[in-house]
């Protein structure tokens, strides 16, 4: 067939599945609905059987964004309807859906979404109880207070996580704000709370976060494995951006080979900015950026991970613009590189991190006392990493700083999390890191990512091959 011929027969073709694809629901297919109910079920016996518990899910996006579900609501539901509210009854063991009705004209642009019209299904897919349309929830949360003891009233008073967010950073952005006379708004769960408080005065309103923060820390075997391919992902994308490397290219090119590597393998976009920083931009923990040219000796520095079906990972990679390291960063990776493999090596169930740093930290002293270093500054850079307490940096999910702790008591299979041993010289502002994200299991720790090449022999042997920028060069600029 010839060539133009295929083009339009596949286009064709898209268009055919895509009409078809518009008029089904769309739903998530990684839960099935008594993982999701066992879930509620053990929010329902947290709260007790005098509570009730409210949980409000995402608002629909504005422009030409998609739209995606709370991590909250969609670790209770795997729903992703906008507009959503589950309310758990700790009284009766049952919950409830509160949708909104059909959008008519958003669906003809759009495709389906799963409201209140589709009660029946929702209550298959998800194994709640009942489904009914928005404005009846404010009728429910009365009927509860027609006769004492009224029960209490558990809500998110932490802001809820969206697309390429984690609460920190969220938190942090919220404080940035309200420091602004100009600007200042209330957050949503604020505001949410406050129409909680306000149209219903006799509940006692208790905080859910810390019950979900605490079930969140460890992962069922289905949320693993989808880490797993977010994981793995991050470490291919980052290995195609170490094989495109060449000096002249620009930062935001080998963003964009990582990318592709995501998008094509399924993801849906990006878990958090990408950090591709060559030279000293590294030294900027959350530089984003991405502009400026690659020049030799430097060493890059790439941060990156998808979003893969609402999990994510957090995987970095550090290699040298010109293909070979210098003996200054063999020296300084390669000290980073046996504190990754000796902390790696430790992680096992029935310790703490503090131990697990404890062990790393005093195996590494023997090492220390036998290496030499060129300089004074990069011995001290060294000893100090032997002190530091974050090598074992954060729980890893549906966010990337996900939420919850594990520091607070001894590890247990299932605790996923980032490995992320670090060093600093400031004289030089130099900054060596290695990071991949694993779980704890029975036998130590599984990591997802730690195929990509960490060695500096492997690396530079990747950076030997031709990588997707050379195969489809960027496109010369025309005046």
């Amino acid at each position: 067939m010839h060539r133009r011929t295929m083009l339009f027969a596949l286009l064709a073709g898209l268009v055919s599945t895509s009409a078809t694809a518009q008029d089904t629901h769309r739903y998530q297919t990684d839960f099935p609905a008594d993982e999701l109910a066992e879930r509620r079920g053990r929010v329902l016996e947290a709260i007790g059987d005098n509570a009730i518990a409210l949980i409000q899910g995402a608002a629909n996006v504005q422009g030409f964004l998609v739209f995606r579900q709370s991590n909250e609501l969609y670790y209770l539901t795997g729903l992703e309807s906008p507009h959503a509210y589950l309310l758990l009854d700790g009284r009766s063991g049952k919950s409830h859906l509160y949708l909104p009705h059909r959008n008519e004209r958003r669906e003809r642009g759009e495709g389906k979404t799963l409201s209140a019209a589709d009660a029946e299904l929702v209550r298959e897919l998800t194994g709640v109880d009942e489904v009914l349309g928005i404005e009846r929830l404010g009728y429910q949360l009365w009927r509860y207070l027609l006769r004492a003891p009224f029960p209490k009233l558990f809500t998110m008073l932490s802001p809820a996580e969206g697309e390429a967010q984690s609460r920190d950073e969220i938190l942090i952005g919220l404080g940035e704000a309200i420091a602004d006379p100009w600007d200042g708004p209330a957050s949503r769960v604020g505001r949410f709370v406050s129409k909680l408080r306000e149209r219903y005065p006799q509940f006692e309103i208790a905080d859910l976060t810390p019950i979900l923060d605490d079930m969140r820390i460890v992962k069922s075997a289905r949320e693993i494995e989808l880490i797993r391919r977010a994981s793995e992902l991050a470490a291919l994308g980052i290995m195609e951006a170490i094989r495109s490397t060449e000096p002249g290219l620009v930062e935001y090119q080998l963003d964009a080979a990582a990318r592709y590597v995501f998008l094509a393998n399924g993801a849906r976009g990006e878990a958090y900015r990408s950090i591709t920083a060559a030279g000293t931009n590294a030294w900027f923990g959350h530089y984003y950026r991405n502009d400026s040219e690659l020049v030799p000796g430097d060493l890059i520095l790439m941060d990156y991970a998808p979003d893969y079906r609402y999990y994510t990972s957090d995987v970095a990679r550090m290699w040298p613009v010109d293909g070979k390291f210098t003996p200054a960063q063999r020296e300084l990776y390669g000290w980073i590189l046996r504190y990754y493999q000796e902390l790696q090596a430790r992680i096992r169930p029935g310790v703490s991190e503090e131990q697990i740093h404890r062990e790393t930290a005093d195996a590494m002293r023997a090492v220390f006392e036998r290496t030499e270093f060129s300089k004074e500054i990069y011995r001290e850079a060294a000893r100090q990493t032997l002190d530091f307490r974050g090598h074992l940096s954060h729980p890893v999910g549906l966010a990337v700083h996900d939420v919850g702790s594990y520091r607070d008591r001894p590890l247990v299979p299932g605790t996923v999390f980032s490995i992320d041993p670090m060093l600093w010289v400031p004289e030089e502002r130099l900054y060596i890191r290695i990071e991949d994200v694993g779980v704890v299991t029975e036998q130590g720790f599984d990591n997802f990512s730690g195929f990509a090449p960490t060695t500096i022999e492997e690396i530079e042997a990747l950076m030997a091959e031709e990588g997707v920028l050379q195969l489809t060069p960027p496109v010369e600029s025309r005046p």
